[in-house]
């Protein structure tokens, strides 16, 4: 079936604060992905988090292998890198001229076990592709990014040029009014936020919507897509929070 799931137009996926969802979020935009606890403890404080708080969330983040520590430094671990680099991929995605190109995944191994399935389903929507149907995924071929190590033993990659008309067809495998809907009602959100926690939550969102953008060409999209604007609004406001972290690291 196709992998179309999604929030309905109009939603916004906010989610309360907490000190690891608001450590995560914050290192996850810095580069280096670091930082002195003396300034975690100065950056957390707009958002209501107690010293004491944040200390305790880093010694259960350390404890479960989110973060690393080096003296008083505390750093993203190798597994959180990887999810900056999506976060970063998806707020920068590489794309190329389409020429009508379809890349098209097919499952090829058996008897695997359900959580496997259900990995390889996870890594595949990540890669941006939709599901036409049972172990067949697809996509426009207007991407630039390599397929992971090891897809290749349980899968076969192909170019193809379905004859189904291309913007049916992404339309069939994509909730794209949803997703513009769900996008226009966040950058309306971000932009009536004032405070640090209200727009902060507000971006988290932004970035969790952006993941689940697929990325397609503009002759496949609808009218006003707001893909574009959700990146430039988070972007703008990356760069705003890291030079307010960066200017509590020099007082």
């Amino acid at each position: 079936m196709p992998n179309n799931a999604s929030p309905q137009a109009d939603e916004v996926d906010l989610r309360p604060l907490s000190a690891r969802s608001v450590v995560l979020s914050l290192l996850l935009g810095l580069h280096p992905p670091e930082l002195p606890v003396k300034d975690l403890v100065s950056s957390v404080e707009p958002f209501g988090i107690a010293g004491s708080t944040l200390r305790a969330a880093l010694s259960r983040m350390t404890a479960a292998g989110d973060l690393r520590r080096a003296d008083t430094v505390y750093g993203l671990s190798d597994r959180l890198l990887e999810r900056q680099r999506r976060q970063d991929d998806a707020v920068h995605p590489g794309t190329r001229a389409w020429g009508g190109d379809w890349e098209m995944v097919v499952v090829t191994a058996t008897g695997r076990g359900a959580a496997e399935r259900a990995e390889l389903r996870t890594e595949l929507t990540r890669l941006r592709l939709a599901e036409l149907r049972e172990g067949v995924w697809l996509r426009p071929a207007n991407l630039r990014r390599a397929l992971p190590a090891g897809l290749d033993q349980v899968t076969q990659h192909y170019t193809a040029r379905p004859e189904r008309p291309p913007h049916d067809l992404a339309a069939s495998l994509w909730p794209l009014e949803a997703w513009a809907g769900t996008g226009h009602a966040l950058l309306a959100h971000v932009a009536r936020a004032r405070r640090p926690s209200d727009r902060f939550t507000a971006f988290a969102a932004v970035v969790r919507h952006l993941l689940a953008d697929p990325v397609l060409p503009g002759e496949l999209l609808p009218p006003d897509w707001p893909g574009a604007g959700l990146r430039e609004a988070y972007a703008d406001y990356r760069r705003e929070l890291a030079r307010d972290v960066r200017a509590r690291e020099g007082r």
